[in-house]
């Protein structure tokens, strides 16, 4: 049988919120986490991914999944990209070691399972305010807040790609 009928390699990233901790056990550290809608994925993000992967040896992303999305007041047709879509984006990165999702407003949950080396946000986050950030530096880890390289926003393209309809 052709290979092309394979899952592809890169989905084997993907981890259900429940192998979470298993799963993390298996990367190296220093761990990295990180999380957010990454609806669709931009220059900024992938900028942003690639240095927060560079804290560490292994980095986790968490998704919010499409209900979580749509209770940040983003629009009411947001998320462009279902969960799935996004987890299948998120884990091709070489940046991503693994990929997951939570369903609550705050990734706390996936913070606790992880229990990363470094807790990183983007640079509209004051590292006293991210999520996990006290319980991060309680066991020993770190904070960052990556200032933004390349302004972008998901928000901002749909605006220009709807002005142009």
């Amino acid at each position: 049988m052709s290979n092309r009928y394979l899952r592809p390699r890169f989905e084997q990233r993907i981890c259900p919120p429940e192998q979470l901790a298993a799963r993390v056990a298996m990367l190296p550290r220093p761990l990295v986490f990180t999380n957010g809608c990454f609806d669709i994925l931009h220059r900024g993000h992938v900028t942003y991914l690639a240095q927060a992967r560079e804290l560490g040896a292994a980095m986790v992303v968490a998704l919010n999944t499409d209900a979580s999305v749509k209770r940040q007041g983003k629009g009411d047709d947001r998320p462009i990209n279902c969960l799935e879509d996004r987890l299948a984006v998120m884990a091709a990165l070489d940046s991503v070691d693994l990929v997951t999702w939570f369903d609550e407003d705050t990734p706390i949950a996936r913070i606790l399972d992880c229990r990363p080396d470094i807790l990183v946000k983007g640079g509209d986050w004051a590292p006293d305010r991210i999520v996990g950030a006290p319980e991060v530096i309680g066991w020993g880890g770190t904070v960052h807040s990556i200032p933004f390289e390349h302004e972008r926003s998901t928000t901002a393209l749909l605006g220009r790609i709807r002005g142009a309809s």
